[in-house]
C-alpha cells in the first residue's frame, strides 16, 4: 500500500469538500450508464411444470474465457465510477489512519511456550508470535511471507499436546482448500509430509504420531472452485508417511456424510466425531484411543439435535446437547454406555441460549441474553461459582485453556467499546485488563442503544442502533442497516473499525437480530427457515420501517447491508420493498435459490433453505423470493453494489454474476447497479487487509455519493 503523506492529508482534507461540491454533478450521469453487454442464452429448467428461464447460466462456468472478459468488463466499469467519486480517497485515508493501531489476539499456551497473534497496523495478515516466560517474544510464523501479495494466509494452527509439533493450514487467495504443513516447533524444521487438497478440516492431535483430519474428493465436474463437494471423510496421517497412505476412519461409502469432523479430549483418551448432513443437526461418535483395536461407538444415532462432548473426567463425559432443551443444557454419561437413555442433567436448560467452554479445570456457560454476552463458572459437579463481572453490554469470548492452568484469556467488545483482552483468574472469578485496543477512537463520544419493534407478525425483535452522542433525530442521517437471519448465528455487538468511518461522520450504524439466527435458541432459529424463511424479510424490512420511523433516517438516507445469507436477507428484500432502501450491498450472497444447492457444499444448507426439487410447495416458495427471479422489468431499483471474489468456493461468484447481470438490465431508475469482483480472495476469512480497505472506501463512498451527500475530513 502507497504511504499517504501528512502534508498530502492535509491538503487532501482542505480541498475534498470543495472539489466534491464541485464535482458532484460532473460525474457520469446515473440515467445513462453504460453496462458491459451480457449475452443471454435460451437454457430452461422445468419445475414441476412451471418452466423456468435462465439466460446467464454460462456465468456459472468460472474457467471460461467469456465469464473471465465478463469480470473484467465489470470491473471496468465500477472501478471508473469509483474513480469519480471526489472523497474516496479521503475515505481511504482516513480508514487507513483508524486500522493502523497494533492488534493483538488472545494468547494461548502450548508447551513451554505462549502464543499470540499480532498486528503492527497495515500488516496484510497478522503474524504469530510466540514468548517463554518473561523472554522478548519472536516471531513463529509469518504469513505475509507465504506469497508476494499476501492473499494466501494461513487458515489455522493446531499443535500437539506436548507443543514440539504444529499443523498449519494455507489458503491460496481465500480458498476453503487448504494445504497442511507439519512443523517441529523447537527449530521450526518442517516435516516432510505435506497434505494437499483438505477442504472444511480441524487437526487433531493424537501424540506426536500423527493426526485426524477432513476432506472431500475433489470434484470430477466443474472446476475446484465451484464443483460439487458431497461427502466428507475422516483420515488418520501418520507422521513421515505419504498422504496416500492416510486410513480412512469414518466417512466414506459406508457413511457417507457431508460434514465430518473430529477432536480430542484433552487426556487423549476419546476421540470425539461429530457426522451431518446439514449445517443444523448431527449424529456423536466416540472411539476409545486407550483400548487398541477399539470400536467407533454412537452417542447420538440421528441428526435431530445438536452434540458435542465439551470435556470428560476420567469415563465420564460432559455433553452439550439441545435435546429436549432448545437453548441448550449439559448433561454427564459414562463412556462405557453414553445413549441419551443414560445422560444425566448436570446444567439445566434456561431462557437464554448457552455456548459451553472449559478452562482451569471449570466449566463456563456463555449466554446469549437479548443478543449480549451473559457468563458464569461452575465447577465440574454443576456447582455455581461466579458471574464474570464484564465491563458492560457487549460479547464476550474466549474462556478456555487446560485444566492444570490457573488463569485464562478472554475479549470484550461492542460497537462502541474496542476489542480488549482481559486475563481471568480462576479460583477468585477476578479479571484484570491485559491489551487494551491502541485505536484512534473515543468511547465516550458515541452511544449504542437496544430497542424493540414489532414485525409484519407482532413478533417483537430486537436492533441495537449505534450512533454519535447529540445526533440529531431529524430523518437525515446517512443510516446503515445490517443483517443476517440464518443457520443459527447470532450478531452480537462487536466493534470495527470501519463503522467508526460512519459514526463519527453523523451516520447511524443498526443491526437487527432477526429470526433464523441463533440469538433466542432453536425455536428463533427454525421461524426464519425452509417455509418461515419469509419472516427473516418481514423482520428486517420492519427495521427499516422502525428507522424511518422513529426519524433516526428516511428512505432517501438508509443502505441495508449484509454478507453471504445476508447477502440473499438484501437482495430479496431490495426486490420485495425496492422503495425502502437507497444504496444496497449484497455481498457474497446467496442469490439463486433454485440452484444453490448444486455447487461446492451448498447441498448441506437444505436445512435452513430447502430445495427447488423438495416439493412443489418448496420450488414456488423459493422461486418467489429468490433475489435472481424476483427481479421485474422496469422496477426503480436502490443504487446497488454487489461484492463477491472469483476464489469464492462456498458461496460461489455466479450468485452475484447472475444478480448483477439480471440487475443491469431490469433496472427501471437511474441509480447505479455495479459489482466488485476481488481477484485472489474468497469469501471472506484471510482477507489481506489492503484489500478490506479498498472494499470499504468502496462501500461509504458509494453510499455517500448516491445519498446526495459529502464525506467531510474531521477537524
Amino acid at each position: 500500500m502507497k504511504q499517504i503523506t501528512k502534508k498530502a492529508l492535509l491538503l487532501l482534507a482542505i480541498l475534498s469538500p470543495l472539489l466534491a461540491e464541485a464535482q458532484l454533478n460532473k460525474i457520469s450521469n446515473k440515467s445513462t450508464m453504460t453496462y458491459p453487454v451480457t449475452k443471454e442464452g435460451a437454457v430452461k429448467d422445468n419445475y414441476f411444470g412451471t418452466e423456468v428461464s435462465d439466460p446467464y447460466r454460462w456465468l456459472e462456468d468460472d474457467r471460461s474465457e467469456e465469464t473471465k472478459a465478463w469480470v473484467v468488463a465489470q470491473n471496468a466499469v465500477t472501478q471508473k465510477y469509483m474513480a469519480q467519486i471526489p472523497y474516496r480517497n479521503l475515505i481511504k485515508a482516513r480508514l487507513t489512519h483508524l486500522m493502523n493501531y497494533e492488534k493483538y489476539s488472545q494468547p494461548f499456551k502450548k508447551g513451554a511456550y505462549t502464543y499470540f497473534y499480532k498486528n503492527t497496523g497495515l500488516q496484510n495478515q497478522s503474524v504469530l508470535y510466540r514468548q517463554k516466560g518473561d523472554q522478548e517474544a519472536e516471531i513463529f510464523l509469518d504469513p505475509n511471507t507465504f506469497s508476494k501479495d499476501a492473499t494466501t494466509s494461513m487458515a489455522s494452527i493446531d499443535f500437539s499436546k506436548d507443543g514440539s509439533l504444529c499443523a498449519y493450514q494455507l489458503s491460496a487467495g481465500g480458498s476453503d482448500w487448504t494445504n497442511v504443513v507439519v512443523m517441529k516447533t523447537t527449530d521450526k524444521t518442517i516435516v516432510g509430509d505435506a497434505l494437499i487438497d483438505v477442504k472444511f478440516s480441524g487437526i487433531a492431535w493424537h501424540g506426536n504420531e500423527g493426526f485426524y483430519y477432513s476432506s472431500y474428493d475433489k470434484p470430477k465436474e466443474g472446476s475446484e472452485l465451484s464443483g460439487l463437494t458431497q461427502y466428507h471423510k475422516l483420515y488418520f496421517h501418520k507422521l513421515s508417511t505419504d498422504q496416500k497412505y492416510d486410513v480412512l476412519i469414518f466417512g466414506g461409502e459406508k457413511t457417507p456424510r457431508r460434514y465430518v469432523g473430529a477432536e480430542l479430549t484433552e487426556d487423549e483418551h476419546y476421540l470425539i466425531i461429530s457426522a451431518a448432513n446439514t449445517t443444523s443437526g448431527n449424529e456423536l461418535y466416540i472411539k476409545d484411543l486407550k483400548e487398541p483395536g477399539s470400536a467407533i461407538i454412537s452417542v447420538v444415532d440421528n441428526f435431530d439435535q445438536n452434540h458435542s462432548v465439551v470435556d470428560n473426567v476420567g469415563t465420564k463425559l460432559y455433553i452439550y446437547t439441545n435435546l429436549n432443551a432448545p437453548n441448550g443444557r449439559i448433561v454427564t454419561v459414562d463412556a462405557a454406555d453414553p445413549k441419551p437413555a443414560n445422560w444425566k442433567e448436570l446444567i439445566k436448560e434456561t431462557a437464554n441460549v448457552l455456548t459451553p467452554s472449559t478452562g482451569g479445570g471449570k466449566l463456563f456457560t456463555n449466554y446469549i441474553v437479548d443478543a449480549v454476552t451473559k457468563v458464569l463458572q461452575y465447577d465440574m459437579n454443576g456447582k455455581l461459582e461466579h458471574e464474570i463481572e464484564l465491563p458492560g453490554l457487549g460479547t464476550a469470548i474466549g474462556f478456555s485453556s487446560k485444566k492444570h492452568e490457573k488463569e485464562l484469556f478472554y475479549t470484550f467488545t461492542s460497537y462502541v467499546y474496542p476489542t480488549t483482552i482481559f486475563k481471568y483468574d480462576v479460583a477468585n472469578g477476578k479479571s484484570t485488563l491485559y491489551k487494551k485496543s491502541g485505536v484512534d477512537f473515543d468511547p465516550l463520544q458515541y452511544e449504542s442503544k437496544q430497542f424493540f419493534y414489532a414485525s409484519k407478525d407482532g413478533t417483537k425483535v430486537p436492533i441495537i442502533i449505534t450512533y454519535k452522542k447529540g445526533t440529531p433525530l431529524n430523518g437525515k442521517n446517512p443510516t446503515v442497516l445490517y443483517g443476517y437471519g440464518g443457520f443459527n448465528i447470532s450478531l452480537t455487538p462487536a466493534f470495527s473499525t470501519s463503522v467508526v468511518a460512519l459514526l463519527e461522520q453523523g451516520g447511524i450504524y443498526a443491526v437487527a437480530n432477526l429470526r433464523g439466527g441463533g440469538e433466542y435458541g432453536e425455536q428463533w432459529h427454525l421461524a426464519g427457515t425452509k417455509l418461515q424463511k419469509q419472516n427473516v424479510f418481514d423482520d428486517f424490512i420492519a427495521a427499516a420501517e422502525y428507522l424511518i420511523d422513529q426519524k433516526y433516517t428516511a428512505k432517501e438516507y438508509l443502505a441495508s447491508m449484509g454478507g453471504s445469507n445476508g447477502g440473499l436477507l438484501v437482495g430479496a428484500t431490495m426486490a420485495q420493498r425496492p422503495d425502502l432502501f437507497k444504496v444496497t450491498f449484497p455481498a457474497v450472497g446467496v442469490l439463486d435459490m433454485l440452484r444453490y444447492h448444486k455447487f461446492t457444499s451448498g447441498a448441506g444448507w437444505a436445512y435452513d433453505y430447502g430445495t427447488s426439487e423438495d416439493s412443489e410447495r418448496m420450488f414456488e416458495y423459493l422461486y418467489k423470493y429468490s433475489p435472481v427471479h424476483a427481479l421485474k422489468p422496469g422496477v426503480a431499483y436502490p443504487a446497488t453494489l454487489i461484492t463477491t471474489a472469483d476464489h469464492d468456493d462456498r458461496v460461489v461468484p455466479a450468485h452475484s454474476f447472475k444478480f448483477a447481470a439480471t440487475l443491469q438490465k431490469d433496472q427501471g431508475g437511474d441509480a447505479p447497479v455495479l459489482i466488485s469482483i476481488q481477484t485472489n480472495a474468497g469469501h471472506g476469512a484471510g482477507k489481506p487487509t489492503d484489500k478490506a480497505i479498498e472494499e470499504i472506501a468502496d462501500k461509504w463512498a458509494f453510499m455517500f455519493y448516491n445519498m446526495g451527500l459529502v464525506y467531510k475530513p474531521l477537524q
